[in-house]
């Protein structure tokens, strides 16, 4: 079983208790005997059952205000130091993870779907940390943290991004361990971090910055502090860091309604918000797209049972073509079961929302939308089941974008697998195009938007017309990742006032502007006077 304290100032900490996380499949299995095993190793802790507890995987240790104020004011002792650190040290530092996380893949992958994730999520997972941190995204943000020029008199202008100072990272529970690392982007940069794990799913944060983070930052002589990594109650950390003087950033993953008033809060106290939250993606599927491909891609709603910001929540489907993308769309669905997360086939997680999915399913449906196929909850088995944990992937029809525009399941992040297809009204191309980025760019969020066409005036209009995203993906996988762009970031209620595409390197330094005068030649040395002014006779 993997065993990890807290870790502050460069050193582990026993906290006040322990955490054990347990198999998920398990939790399948027998919800109520897995629940009742944590709850007995966390009263009595393993030495009633002993280290080989299968069901059981890990434990790691949670603390209080104490424990969080000693990482902040660890940092902030670091951060003077490790913000010196020159653009190349940390440079190395940055290729030094990237290598370790490959190393150590297999490893984390196994903790990601011990906690949950399919295995094709997890495997995907580790996918896009990579490209946050590959040679081409490196190249890139690198060259943004320091650049400089020299003008026509000889001048040095150098424009240089400075670290922030100390940047408290708060991950979801959903994808803790993954969404975590987003924090080591603040490094890159020269801050030290606070990384907080859930106290529901702590074991990928703590082996992601245990296993990976803090030996390579050991191995490059990053002073003790600059990495700290603590597991509490959510509420009260945050409360702790808006308090704190020695906070700089806070960067908060999760909830819009949550994220938008603890940015809000952020403000008022001097500290900067850093805000990645939910997503509403919707995916437009255009009169001559590939629509093969355009269903394959729809399909990635599935994902987690979409209960992961990134992936298309609702498609946009030309009417010319909609009877018949619905069906290659839905002979793909009919494939999609629940399993243990375990099995590589599986797509499908429990539903953490199940009211929810009823609910917003019976009202597209009072409001005259169409279920195509689902709609049930079932057990692992596919068999409809009262208390099953999963639920069937789920598709609606609603015909016109204005109605489509009043159904909570399109105007809101749903986050189980129920996915809206909009057929808009029949019209000219031209005008429909207009219409449709228009819908688009009405969306309260803003963190994907994927189009699939052929016609190069239409992805032209679309990708110049739509401005309400972080990232626009056109006739490929809506989750994929194209570095150097980052993969993550976006506008509205998915990024806050301040959001766009996320490079956590940027977005936890600021910009500073310094310039050089060259140093002029010295005036040739004068004859001194005496006090009267008079030069001395000669001897």
């Amino acid at each position: 079983m993997r065993s990890y304290p807290l870790y502050i100032d460069g050193r582990d900490d026993p906290g006040q208790g322990w955490t054990y996380t347990v198999r998920t499949s398990a939790f399948i299995d027998d919800p109520a005997e897995t629940f009742g095993l944590k709850r007995r190793l966390e009263l009595e802790g393993d030495r009633a059952f002993g280290d080989d507890e299968p069901t059981a995987i890990g434990r790691c240790a949670w603390g209080d205000d104490a424990e969080n104020r000693r990482a902040v004011d660890a940092a902030a002792r670091a951060s003077r130091e490790f913000g010196r650190f020159a653009p190349r040290a940390r440079r190395q530092i940055a290729e030094d993870f990237h290598d370790t996380v490959i190393a150590a893949s297999d490893e984390f992958v196994e903790i990601l779907v011990a906690e949950g994730h399919p295995r094709r999520l997890a495997e995907w997972e580790i996918k896009g940390i990579l490209a946050n941190c590959c040679p081409p995204t490196l190249d890139w943000v690198f060259a943004q943290l320091h650049q400089e020029y020299e003008d026509a008199e000889g001048r040095r202008v150098r424009l240089t991004r400075k670290p922030d100072g100390v940047v408290c990272v708060n991950p979801p529970q959903n994808a803790a361990g993954v969404m975590s690392v987003m924090g080591v982007g603040a490094l890159f940069a020269g801050n030290a971090v606070v990384i907080k794990a859930p106290r529901s799913t702590p074991l990928g944060v703590m082996f992601a910055y245990r296993e990976i983070v803090a030996p390579v930052l050991e191995r490059h002589g990053a002073p003790p502090g600059t990495l700290n990594v603590v597991s509490g109650d959510t509420r009260r950390t945050l409360r702790q860091w808006l308090s704190h003087p020695g906070v700089d950033d806070v960067f908060f993953v999760g909830d819009s309604t949550v994220g938008l008033k603890l940015g809000a809060q952020c403000v008022a106290r001097g500290k900067k918000p850093i805000l990645e939250l939910s997503g509403n993606d919707p995916l437009v599927v255009w009169r001559d797209a590939d629509l093969e491909g355009a269903a394959e891609a729809l399909c990635e709603s599935f994902y987690g049972s979409a209960q992961i910001c990134m992936v298309p929540k609702q498609a946009i489907v030309h009417p010319a073509i909609a009877a018949e993308f619905v069906e290659l769309f839905l002979d793909r669905v009919a494939t999609i079961r629940p399993g243990y997360p375990e099995d590589p086939a599986t797509l499908l997680s429990p539903v953490l929302k199940a009211d929810r999915f009823l609910e917003f399913l019976a009202e597209a449906r009072d409001a005259g939308a169409e279920l195509l196929t689902g709609g049930r909850r079932v057990g692992l088995d596919g068999a409809p089941s009262e208390s099953g944990l999963f639920f069937e992937p789920s598709v609606v029809r609603v015909d016109g974008l204005e109605d489509a525009a009043r159904l909570r399941c399109v105007r809101e992040e749903t986050f189980f697998p129920l996915v809206p297809i909009v057929v808009p009204e029949d019209a000219p191309d031209h005008l429909l195009l207009e219409r449709v980025i228009e819908f688009v760019n009405a969306d309260e969020y803003g963190l994907r938007t994927s189009l699939w066409a052929t016609e190069p005036r239409v992805v032209e209009e679309f990708t110049a017309g739509v401005w309400s995203s972080g990232t626009l993906r056109v006739n490929e996988s809506h989750m994929g990742f194209s570095p150097p762009m980052a993969t993550h970031g976006g506008t509205g209620r998915s990024g806050g006032p301040f959001g766009g595409l996320n490079f956590p390197a940027l977005s936890t330094s600021h910009l500073q502007g310094i310039s050089i005068a060259p140093v002029r030649a010295p005036l040739p040395a004068r004859e001194t006077e005496d006090a009267a002014g008079a030069v001395p006779a000669a001897a």
